[in-house]
Protein backbone atom coordinates (compact mmCIF):
# COMPACT_ATOMS: atom_id res chain seq x y z
CA UNK A 1 0.00 0.00 0.00
CA UNK A 2 2.33 2.67 -1.24
CA UNK A 3 -0.31 4.94 -2.81
CA UNK A 4 -3.09 6.82 -1.10
CA UNK A 5 -6.05 4.74 -0.11
CA UNK A 6 -9.60 5.65 -0.97
CA UNK A 7 -10.10 6.95 2.57
CA UNK A 8 -6.95 9.10 2.34
CA UNK A 9 -8.13 10.51 -0.98
CA UNK A 10 -11.63 11.17 0.39
CA UNK A 11 -10.11 12.85 3.47
CA UNK A 12 -7.94 15.07 1.26
CA UNK A 13 -10.92 16.09 -0.88
CA UNK A 14 -12.97 16.76 2.26
CA UNK A 15 -10.21 18.99 3.66
CA UNK A 16 -9.99 20.89 0.37
CA UNK A 17 -13.77 21.29 0.31
CA UNK A 18 -13.77 22.53 3.92
CA UNK A 19 -10.92 24.96 3.13
CA UNK A 20 -12.88 26.26 0.13
CA UNK A 21 -16.01 26.59 2.25
CA UNK A 22 -14.09 28.44 4.96
CA UNK A 23 -12.59 30.80 2.38
CA UNK A 24 -16.01 31.47 0.85
CA UNK A 25 -17.44 32.12 4.31
CA UNK A 26 -14.67 34.60 5.11
CA UNK A 27 -15.27 36.41 1.81
CA UNK A 28 -19.00 36.55 2.51
CA UNK A 29 -18.44 37.92 6.01
CA UNK A 30 -16.12 40.60 4.62
CA UNK A 31 -18.70 41.51 1.98
CA UNK A 32 -21.37 41.76 4.70
CA UNK A 33 -19.12 44.02 6.78
CA UNK A 34 -18.49 46.20 3.72
CA UNK A 35 -22.22 46.41 3.01
CA UNK A 36 -22.92 47.34 6.63
CA UNK A 37 -20.26 50.07 6.50
CA UNK A 38 -21.69 51.37 3.23
CA UNK A 39 -25.20 51.38 4.71
CA UNK A 40 -23.88 53.39 7.64
CA UNK A 41 -22.30 55.92 5.30
CA UNK A 42 -25.50 56.20 3.27
CA UNK A 43 -27.49 56.79 6.45
CA UNK A 44 -25.03 59.51 7.51
CA UNK A 45 -25.25 61.15 4.08
CA UNK A 46 -29.05 61.06 4.17
CA UNK A 47 -29.05 62.56 7.66
CA UNK A 48 -26.68 65.32 6.56
CA UNK A 49 -28.76 65.94 3.43
CA UNK A 50 -31.93 66.28 5.51
CA UNK A 51 -30.20 68.66 7.93
CA UNK A 52 -28.79 70.75 5.10
CA UNK A 53 -32.18 70.86 3.37
CA UNK A 54 -33.79 72.11 6.58
CA UNK A 55 -31.06 74.74 7.00
CA UNK A 56 -31.51 75.81 3.39
CA UNK A 57 -35.27 76.15 3.89
CA UNK A 58 -34.69 78.27 6.99
CA UNK A 59 -32.16 80.43 5.16
CA UNK A 60 -34.48 80.95 2.19
CA UNK A 61 -37.33 81.92 4.53
CA UNK A 62 -35.06 84.35 6.40
CA UNK A 63 -33.84 85.83 3.11
CA UNK A 64 -37.42 86.39 2.01
CA UNK A 65 -38.25 88.09 5.33
CA UNK A 66 -35.18 90.31 5.01
CA UNK A 67 -36.07 91.21 1.43
CA UNK A 68 -39.59 92.12 2.53
CA UNK A 69 -38.24 94.22 5.42
CA UNK A 70 -35.80 95.88 3.04
CA UNK A 71 -38.65 96.84 0.69
CA UNK A 72 -40.67 98.22 3.61
CA UNK A 73 -37.73 100.27 4.89
CA UNK A 74 -36.97 101.55 1.37
CA UNK A 75 -40.61 102.64 0.97
CA UNK A 76 -40.52 104.42 4.35
CA UNK A 77 -37.25 106.14 3.42
CA UNK A 78 -38.76 107.25 0.11
CA UNK A 79 -41.74 108.71 1.98
CA UNK A 80 -39.44 110.46 4.47
CA UNK A 81 -37.28 111.87 1.67
CA UNK A 82 -40.37 113.09 -0.18
CA UNK A 83 -41.61 114.69 3.04
CA UNK A 84 -38.28 116.42 3.66
CA UNK A 85 -38.17 117.64 0.06
CA UNK A 86 -41.69 119.01 0.42
CA UNK A 87 -40.72 120.83 3.61
CA UNK A 88 -37.58 122.27 1.99
CA UNK A 89 -39.55 123.32 -1.07
CA UNK A 90 -42.17 125.01 1.13
CA UNK A 91 -39.44 126.85 3.06
CA UNK A 92 -37.81 128.01 -0.17
CA UNK A 93 -41.03 129.68 -1.33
Amino acid sequence: MNGPTAIDEATRRLREALDSLESALEQRMEADRSRAALAGQIYAFETDRARLAAELDETVARTRRLESSNRDVAAQLDEAIDGIRAIIAACDR
